[in-house]
């Protein structure tokens, strides 16, 4: 059974777990805002973006590369392997062509979480994970039970897809 989905209930009840571990979170968002400070870079825009499941994502994406657009709907994932089982990777770059988690998927990038921090504001706990791509960042707001597998110095897939 390594390797297909199955519904791991949360708090939030949003997250998906997968039976071999291979995702640590997946949730579908909608794009809110698009570059809410002004444009700063010229292939890249930062998006805000909500959940169904009230998480909240701030994104820096390549728009060159996959744009969006202001109440588009994706799927994000994040998984610390692109392995189908979850099984870890070598550090040598795979050229096999095997299937992998990001077939599934339009854009991939890959990743450090930097910062984890959580906050109680009215009596309701959130988690932020701020993760690096290569300069590309994110902060990902959500219920921390969702994000509990997420930790500082954590190398990190991000896969997204539109819905």
């Amino acid at each position: 059974m390594a390797g297909s989905k199955k519904k791991a209930s949360t708090a939030a009840g949003a997250q998906k777990a997968t039976a071999g571990g291979a995702t640590r979170f997946e949730d579908m968002f909608e794009v809110i805002d698009r570059d809410p400070d002004g444009k700063k870079f010229d292939r890249v825009s930062r998006y805000k973006c909500r959940s169904e499941f009230d998480a909240e994502l701030t994104i820096d994406v390549n728009v060159d590369v996959y744009p969006l657009s202001v109440g588009q709907r994706f799927s994000l994932a994040l998984a610390p392997t692109l392995s189908l089982d979850g099984s870890p990777e070598d550090d040598a770059f795979d050229q096999s062509g095997k299937p992998s988690l990001a077939d599934g998927y339009e854009y991939v990038m890959y990743g450090k979480c930097y910062k984890k921090v959580e906050e109680n504001a009215g009596g309701l706990t959130r988690a932020s994970a701020f993760v690096s791509f290569g300069g590309l960042l994110m902060n990902l707001k959500a219920d921390p039970k969702s994000l509990q597998e997420v930790d500082v110095d954590d190398r990190i897939y991000l896969l997204m897809r539109a819905v």
